[in-house]
């Protein structure tokens, strides 16, 4: 039996890529067949980090094509290549960042900021470059989690350099403050000296900038979202049905700027004693799920009450870093996947491709 390049294709649709759900034809992922008699060999570009899922994929690739008759050696080569997405309207994308992910909450202490590092850093270990921005210019939290202190440098008097930690690309106020003074500002001046920290820092060919947005949906979180160039956010909430009633606020709020929801995470979902192991669902069961049924939007994942999560994050070593096995620090990299895949099925940015018009007196 010949083998055609059609025989290939038609093959490779009926291969799901696990984290978008679609077939890797029509997702575009499959790239440069060629065929040397019965001999095949072909890429698989994906559009989002995946690199622990790298020899699963191809192995299912290859367990597909070598099942055809008369078919010879097959070469798979798989990688990501991460590409700029469109944001809203009117908001112009950020130098040497390809992607914003906005994790937000509509009220505090239902662990955004945790969920923040873990995600840039899961996305990270996936593959990405990855930076995180701390935006709770009242509290900042991410120099702890991260384990960082010290004043970011400035090579031109202008610009700062981001402070790395763990290989993320990190800015905070916390760098710029003493740990135990009070940024008693009003909203103009936070919003002011959040687009100072985004736009003034040199970062380096980002695939992804996660912003840990504060908590809440009042002046301050509007302002931010209409100025800051998102291509999607992320809710974070707890089962709770109060936390529901604000990740709900917080929601809309992302829907009433145009910013694409990439999913709902619902922290603090149930709690295993570690004395007798029993599973108890201490602030209620199924909240993230429903909420986002009522929205259409994914639910990318769902987090355990678990002491590691708090004890590894104070101490400066978030559980991807800490514990990268654990079970937790897998479902931090399945929700990255998921919110990654998310953005790579969106519409890209096209804007540098325009030329720029400009109008002069002659």
């Amino acid at each position: 039996m010949a083998i055609s390049e059609l025989l290939i294709q038609s093959t490779l649709k009926l291969c799901i890529d696990p984290n978008t759900g679609k077939d890797f034809v029509t997702a575009k992922s499959i790239k440069n067949i060629q065929m040397t008699g019965n001999d095949v060999s072909l890429d698989v570009v994906l559009g989002y980090p995946a690199k622990s899922q790298f020899e699963n994929i191809k192995q299912q690739i290859n367990d597909a094509l070598v099942g055809l008759e008369g078919i010879g050696k097959v070469n798979i080569n798989i990688g990501s290549r991460i590409v700029s997405h469109s944001v809203q309207r009117g908001v112009n994308l950020l130098p040497n960042v390809k992607n914003v992910i906005a994790v937000a909450s509509g009220k505090g202490g239902v662990g955004k900021s945790t969920t923040s590092v873990n995600l840039a850093l899961a996305l990270a270990a996936e593959g990405a470059t990855v930076g995180l921005l701390d935006a709770d210019i009242y509290g900042p939290s991410q120099p702890q989690m991260l384990g960082i202190s010290g004043r970011p440098e400035s090579m031109d008097g202008k610009s700062m350099e981001p402070m790395v930690a763990h290989g993320l690309q990190t800015m905070s106020i916390g760098f710029l403050v003493d740990t135990d003074t009070p940024m008693v500002w009003r909203g103009p001046m936070v919003t002011g000296a959040l687009e100072q920290l985004l736009r003034d820092t040199k970062w380096r060919d980002l695939d992804y900038l996660v912003i840990d947005l504060p908590p809440g949906t009042g002046d301050i979180q509007l302002t931010l979202a209409q100025k800051i160039p998102v291509t999607g956010a992320i809710i974070v909430t707890t089962p709770q049905d109060i936390a529901l009633l604000d990740a709900r606020k917080g929601l809309k709020m992302f829907e009433k700027v145009g910013i694409p929801i990439l999913g709902i995470v619902e922290n603090m979902s149930t709690h295993i004693c570690s004395n007798c192991g029993h599973e108890e669902h201490i602030f209620g069961a199924g909240g993230g799920e429903v909420m986002a049924q009522d929205y259409h939007v994914d639910l990318l994942g769902s987090l355990p009450l678990d002491i590691s999560i708090r004890i590894q994050t104070d101490g400066g070593k978030p559980t991807v870093i800490a514990d990268p096995d654990s079970k937790i620090a897998t479902v931090y990299k399945e929700i990255a996947r998921k919110a990654a895949s998310k953005i790579a099925m969106a519409n890209l940015d096209h804007s540098a491709k325009f030329p720029s018009i400009v109008i002069q007196n002659t």
